[in-house]
């Protein structure tokens, strides 16, 4: 038995890379999977792929950035579900830039998915799993922060600035969950470069800033120390 045997789990980003991998790992363990994003066509191909392979997962469109969408998700996880054990905040983006390079633009669509998407998908997880039946086992949070939020990027300070911020802010509500008696686990992971699209993104914006193939390469291999991207 897989301890994630009939748990409703919700993800976000799911329509690519990191959301993808974990929503299909999650059905194949069990769980029937909400999978959410801005990316519609993606998304349900996806969770259509999911159920074929005898899996249990239905896709919802979702702007994490938007509080509203996210109480109606989460209350459309309660009414077909009955309940919502596990939340994986893994909807992100990237983007490229030293802090001289900053603006507006890219501050506000930083701040808006990468932080208050975690902000306002814990505050409606909360709401939902301090429901859950007294006994029941623990629910959980999980929240995608990055290696950038661990020891920072050169290369793209207010990413990194984002993804400590989840990392804290993490930290923060596994404290405020105990206080509160919530039986509610909150924890943040923290990985390198995965080869994905927003890795492409991340390579193809050092390309554009004048950096040789070859050096770009070797900086996103030689972060890690097995020399190569995580799959």
């Amino acid at each position: 038995m897989n301890r994630v045997d009939g748990k409703i789990a919700l993800v976000t980003g799911a329509a690519g890379g990191i959301g993808s991998a974990t929503s299909r790992l999650l059905a194949r363990a069990g769980a029937s999977v909400v999978m959410t994003d801005s990316r519609s066509d993606e998304g349900y191909r996806i969770a259509g792929e999911i159920v074929a392979a005898g899996g249990a997962a239905r896709f919802l469109a979702h702007d994490v950035t938007q509080e509203s969408d996210w109480a109606r998700v989460v209350a459309d996880v309660c009414s077909q579900h009955g309940r919502l054990d596990i939340l994986v905040n893994n909807a992100g983006i990237y983007r490229f830039g030293r802090v001289e390079d900053s603006d507006d633009a890219t501050l506000n669509a930083l701040l808006s998915v990468n932080l208050k998407g975690v902000v306002y998908g814990t505050k409606h997880a909360f709401l939902a799993m301090k429901q859950r039946p007294v006994g029941a086992d623990s629910a959980a949070i999980i929240n995608l922060s990055s290696i950038a939020g661990l020891v920072g990027s050169p290369i793209s300070s207010i990413y990194s600035l984002t993804k400590g911020g989840v990392r804290l802010f993490t930290k923060a509500c596994a404290l405020e969950a105990a206080q509160l008696g919530y039986n509610i686990r909150v924890n943040s992971v923290h990985p390198g470069i995965v080869d994905t699209d927003m890795a492409k993104q991340v390579g193809q914006a050092m390309l554009s800033r004048g950096l040789p193939e070859t050096q770009v390469q070797m900086t996103m291999a030689s972060s890690h120390p097995l020399g190569r991207m995580a799959q």
